[in-house]
């Protein structure tokens, strides 16, 4: 857990405003569809930041940022994976090439995307529709 909240400024200095608007946008669609608990954590090694998306000790799906560079992470488990592969040709080339090319663990395949834009998310949000239905009901 991250002792301090990264604000608009820190983020817009370390992803610059561009990503900005793009992992702004994604955590948009993501909220609209999906009752979640979100937190905020170091990124590891690779990443400065994480945003996780919860519910019930479950991961939906991860945001991640660093300089200049912002990850779409989900991971599709044994079931999950069945679900993307029957469906695959329904997914952009780019998703279908980094799931190929994936390893797939114990746990799953985890996929990481670094979005430059906004073109992915019709599949990012096919691929949160495989993990969990969305939770949240339209007003």
């Amino acid at each position: 857990m991250l002792e301090t909240i990264p604000n608009k400024d820190t983020m817009v200095d370390l992803i610059g405003i561009s990503l900005f608007d793009v992992w702004n946008k994604l955590c948009v669609i993501i909220d609209e569809k999906y009752d979640m608990e979100c937190l905020w954590n170091n990124g590891g090694k690779a990443w400065e930041y994480e945003y996780k998306y919860r519910r019930g000790g479950k991961t939906l799906c991860a945001l991640y940022a660093r300089k200049n560079c912002v990850g779409f992470m989900i991971i599709l488990g044994k079931d999950e994976r069945v679900k993307f592969e029957v469906d695959r040709n329904n997914y952009t080339k780019i998703v279908q090439d980094i799931y190929d090319k994936t390893p797939t663990y114990h746990d799953g395949k985890w996929l990481m995307f670094e979005p430059t834009d906004t073109s992915l998310f019709n599949d990012f949000i096919a691929l949160l529709n495989i993990k969990r239905k969305p939770n949240k009901k339209r007003t």
